[in-house]
């Protein structure tokens, strides 16, 4: 998500999820439930009616640090933390980001579920991966840090996850999203240019598959330059359907692949990119819609994907916008299921000087069948939903909103939020951001990382295991991630 965001925020969830795996009826009919009371002025935030009961302080059965705040009977453990060993020797990097559950498969130890992790860092020590993309060294001694790391979490989480790096030499990756052939695809959300000092510019999608050893480190260039946020893939035709995070210049884009046969490296051959428009209404603004907004798309084509920034905007939105495409304020993330798309704008609506694109954020669906765009769901009060990033949903059909408003203080305390949405279409309160430890509690629990308060920090990368067993999820800073697990059933998730 994108750096320029208010100093006491920061980006939130860009989690994926395994499509297959997720009931549409009861995502479609909670969220549209949740928009009818909305507009009839009924939206509540059910915080101590939680199907799940109240929060409370957890202890982490790695650790034995109360990390995380959440209901009774679920238990949750974290690994690859910021700092720890990777199977390279290299450190586990910072910034984790957007996540996705890409492979189920045996391995030594039985079966394991492949994770691979965003790292959203700038510049700093290069990820050692068999695939990098830029390896320049710039003045000051950094690299480009970002990439992705793969986790090979076993069933019986309870055994320790080995961390594999898997694409390196590129930076600020954000978000990206889950294919239907089985690997990730990890977004730049930058337009930094190195090449005048040897380097390269970046801005692109890259694919990584379960295998680091066959991730390429290159950048699939025709789905554009710009500061991409997250994907979403349509599994009957391999179109690519993709966010721009970038402050009331964000453009909504699909890319259409040359080669539609599924296999890794396919979106590589070329294709074509084209930006939404609304039919009839040119350059419409989408900055602050009401809820139940309705608008019929149709898609230009961008003639240069790889045209270099314009002044404020990105190439591709610079193309766009002159061929009549609409504007979002911050795109952020994108879900496919049953050929329907759900898009989280987290900054859409008004602030409180009136200025549009400034918001709670919104969720909209678009109906790939008809090219309709609807809003479902668009917040005015921080604590229904206070800028919720990304939305996952579980195998059961459940909701998942992440916020990412910097941290609400509510019942439970100050910190960030995972919400879900009831079967009535309200909201409630699943888990929070609970990391508050000194240097010493992080030694002892052998952790290379400092103290501090981290109860604002972003949950990123949520993402079901296709069982629905488990829930993955990041916290960014100080870098950890959680599985947590439990009585799934007393609720909607």
């Amino acid at each position: 998500m994108t750096q320029e965001h208010d100093s006491s925020r920061r980006r939130l969830l860009k989690g994926s999820m395994i499509a297959a795996a997720v009931a549409t009826t009861p995502l479609l009919g909670t969220l549209e439930a949740f928009a009818a009371r909305q507009q009839r002025g009924q939206g509540t935030l059910m915080a101590g009616r939680s199907p799940y009961g109240p929060l409370r302080p957890t202890t982490d059965q790695a650790t034995g640090l109360d990390l995380l705040q959440l209901p009774e009977g679920f238990q949750y453990r974290s690994f690859s933390w910021t700092g720890d060993l990777m199977e390279n020797g290299q450190p586990v990097p910072p910034s984790h980001d957007g996540m996705g559950v890409i492979a189920v498969q045996r391995g030594a130890r039985g079966t394991e579920m492949v994770l691979v992790r965003n790292h959203e860092a700038g510049t700093g020590p290069l990820i050692e991966a068999t695939g990098v993309y830029d390896g320049v060294t710039l003045a000051n001694g950094q690299r480009p840090a970002g990439g992705t790391t793969n986790l090979y979490v076993p069933r019986s989480i309870r055994q320790p996850v080995r961390t594999v790096p898997s694409l390196g030499g590129t930076r600020t990756n954000c978000a990206g999203g889950v294919t239907p052939w089985g690997t990730w695809l990890s977004c730049e959300e930058t337009t930094a240019d190195y090449s005048s000092v040897g380097g390269r510019q970046h801005g692109y999608v890259f694919e990584v598959t379960a295998n680091p050893a066959l991730t390429t480190g290159q950048p699939i260039v025709q789905m554009g330059r710009f500061a991409h946020e997250a994907v979403a893939v349509d599994p009957r035709n391999s179109y690519v359907y993709l966010t721009e995070d970038n402050r009331n210049s964000a453009g909504y884009y699909r890319y259409i692949p040359t080669d539609a046969s599924q296999q890794p490296g396919s979106l590589a051959v070329g294709g074509i990119l084209q930006a939404a428009r609304v039919r009839n209404v040119a350059q419409a603004d989408l900055l602050a819609p009401r809820k139940g907004a309705s608008y019929q798309l149709e898609w230009v084509e961008v003639p240069n994907p790889d045209l270099a920034p314009q002044g404020g905007e990105s190439g591709p939105f610079f193309q766009a916008r002159a061929a009549g495409g609409l504007r979002m304020s911050r795109g952020e993330g994108i879900w496919f299921s049953e050929g329907k798309l759900f898009i989280v704008d987290t900054s859409a609506g008004v602030d409180a000087q009136g200025r549009e694109g400034y918001g709670n954020g919104a969720v909209w669906v678009h109906d790939l069948a008809t090219d309709r765009l609807t809003c479902l769901f668009a917040s005015d009060n921080e604590l229904i939903a206070n800028n919720p990033d990304n939305i996952t949903v579980s195998p059961r059909g459940g909701v998942l909103l992440c916020e990412d408003g910097g941290g609400v203080d509510d019942e439970f305390g100050f910190g960030e939020r995972l919400l879900g949405l009831s079967r009535e279409g309200e909201a409630f309160i699943f888990a929070k951001n609970n990391i508050v430890f000194d240097d010493v509690q992080a030694a002892n629990a052998g952790k290379n990382v400092s103290g501090g308060d981290y109860r604002n920090k972003e949950f990123c990368g949520a993402c079901f295991d296709p069982t629905g067993q488990f829930l993955f999820v990041n916290a960014q800073t100080p870098g950890i991630t959680f599985a947590i697990w439990g009585p799934w059933a007393r609720g909607a998730l």
